[in-house]
């Protein structure tokens, strides 16, 4: 059984989005060593998951994009949690239906490889209330916001252990 793991970047102050959805400050930590750790993980991933608005993102980028990452993301399975889209024009990718936790349990009990899902923070939220993320991997720029969204909304508490830790530059 697959399993599903969070890979997000988080500011100190816990935001995955600045206001109006910013991720400018992405560039802040993206260089080499972040470049390298991606395509590693990617190596692990046998598809994705994204919410909506996630993928909006993603698939008016990665399209026209070049290289190791740009390769994989164009062709890796996406699955995609959404109340409004009825058609997906990302190759590859494939809308979930509204049982979202039976639809996530089967693609991890089907796939050989592990899920991940990037960016997502509402998505997260409902597979973090389903006890459906096996692993958050958080990449901390140290950087704050001040607002925007978080990645952990308030409500359940949730115990996690930490397994590894290292620090990279940050800047290219």
């Amino acid at each position: 059984m697959a399993r599903l793991v969070m890979w997000n970047l988080m500011t100190l102050d816990g935001m995955v989005t600045g206001p109006g959805g910013d991720i400018s400050w992405h560039e802040d930590v993206w260089g080499p060593e972040l470049e390298q750790l991606s395509e590693a993980q990617l190596e692990e991933a046998g598809g994705l998951l994204f919410g909506r608005l996630t993928y909006d993102l993603m698939a008016g980028y990665w399209p026209t994009a070049n290289g190791v990452i740009a390769d994989f993301m164009n062709g890796a399975p996406k699955y995609v949690a959404s109340r409004t889209l009825s058609h997906l024009e990302w190759s590859n990718a494939h809308l979930l239906g509204p049982e979202l936790a039976t639809e996530v349990n089967r693609l991890k009990r089907d796939s050989a490889k592990d899920l991940f899902l990037f960016g997502s923070a509402d998505l997260a939220g409902t597979l973090i209330a389903h006890d459906l993320i096996d692993e958050f991997r958080i990449g901390i720029n140290p950087r704050v916001l001040g607002g925007g969204m978080p990645l952990f909304k308030p409500g359940r508490a949730v115990r996690l252990k930490l397994i590894d830790s290292r620090a990279l530059s940050n800047a290219s």
